[in-house]
């Protein structure tokens, strides 16, 4: 089971998460308080997998409580919930330690990948977010900033088969039906392609997949 801690300053939005989450039956959701001040504290006895942390307005106070449960619950990974996809609030929740960030054009499939992929150890950013965080990436390729590539051989060629389809926007379920294997098995692929390759999150899949002609830019 995946414990999973739903932190919203509304109740009915804390409810309506927790009652989305348990549909899956290997998630175990709960509810936290809304007051940041004990929230520290419930989390780090709840010792959960993931943090669902919604931000409405971001505020310096969810900033450092981030960063205080990066520090202090190294084992809880928070992925962030947020209406606002300006950059410098992505970077901010980034650099305070969260490990993940979906925006509110995510929905329940993208949501559930986010957290088994928390849970595997990486970092997931919704699509949205990827293509901004992509396009620094592409900028300093332009200007020819020296980026360090492994090497394709590697990979088998399933894997390099699956990272030419999800970088070209296939989803784990149409790479599964395409194919003709399970979605976990997509999703144990990527995970060995990103051990092999010591990457972290899909943007680093997406920026090697780019250096070595996988993925049409």
């Amino acid at each position: 089971m995946i414990t999973i801690g739903v932190f919203d300053k509304q109740k009915v939005m804390r409810e309506a998460i927790c009652s989305l989450l348990a549909t899956n039956e290997e998630f175990l959701p709960k509810a936290v308080t809304p007051e940041t001040e004990d929230l520290l504290a419930e989390v780090g006895n709840e010792g959960f997998n993931i943090l669902l942390f919604n931000i409405y307005t971001p505020q310096f106070e969810e900033m450092r409580f981030i960063s205080q449960i990066h520090s202090t619950c190294p084992r809880t990974r928070v992925l962030v919930l947020s209406q606002n996809n300006e950059e410098e609030l992505i970077l901010k929740t980034i650099k305070a330690g969260a490990k993940g960030f979906l925006d509110a054009n995510a929905g329940k499939n993208e949501l559930f990948e986010a957290i088994y992929t928390l849970r595997g150890g990486y970092d997931f950013y919704s699509e949205s977010i990827t293509h901004m965080l992509l396009g620094k990436y592409l900028k300093k390729i332009k200007n020819k900033e020296t980026v360090e590539a492994p090497g394709v051989e590697a990979l088998s060629q399933r894997q390099i088969e699956i990272i030419r389809m999800w970088g070209n926007n296939m989803s784990n379920k149409e790479i599964a039906d395409k194919l003709f294997i399970s979605v976990r098995t997509v999703e144990s692929h990527k995970n060995h392609i990103m051990q092999r390759l010591n990457l972290k999150t899909n943007i680093d899949m997406i920026k090697f997949g780019i250096r070595n002609n996988l993925i049409d830019i």
